[in-house]
Parts: C-alpha cells; sequence; structure tokens
C-alpha cells in the first residue's frame, strides 16, 4: 500500500472517529442507566442459528 493511501486511510479513520464520537458517548450513558438486560431474548435467537448452522454442517457432510 502506498504511503498516500495510508495517510488518507488515516485520516478517514479520525474523521469517521470524529463524526460518530457524540453518538458513542450518549449511547454509553445510556446503557449505564439501563436496566438489566433481557438475556432469554438474545440467547434464543443465537442458539438458533448456532442450531442452523451446526444442521448446515451436518447437511454438507453427508
Amino acid at each position: 500500500m502506498a504511503l498516500w493511501e495510508q495517510i488518507l486511510l488515516g485520516i478517514t479513520g479520525f474523521l469517521v472517529l470524529f463524526l460518530f464520537w457524540p453518538g458513542v458517548t450518549v449511547a454509553m450513558e445510556q446503557s449505564r442507566k439501563a436496566e438489566n438486560p433481557d438475556w432469554k431474548g438474545a440467547l434464543i435467537p443465537i442458539g438458533m442459528v448456532v442450531l442452523f448452522v451446526i444442521l448446515l454442517i451436518a447437511i454438507a457432510k453427508s
């Protein structure tokens, strides 16, 4: 990768960080004030995806 590409990538990274930083700080503050998360609501879809991937692997092996 050329030097000018690396510099441009670095500038772009800082610009993205600068643009999104206010939203990140607000989101972090809201997450600190939030009540206990609903883990069942997160674990059920994750479990279903894991089972689906296992099913796909089993089908591909046979």
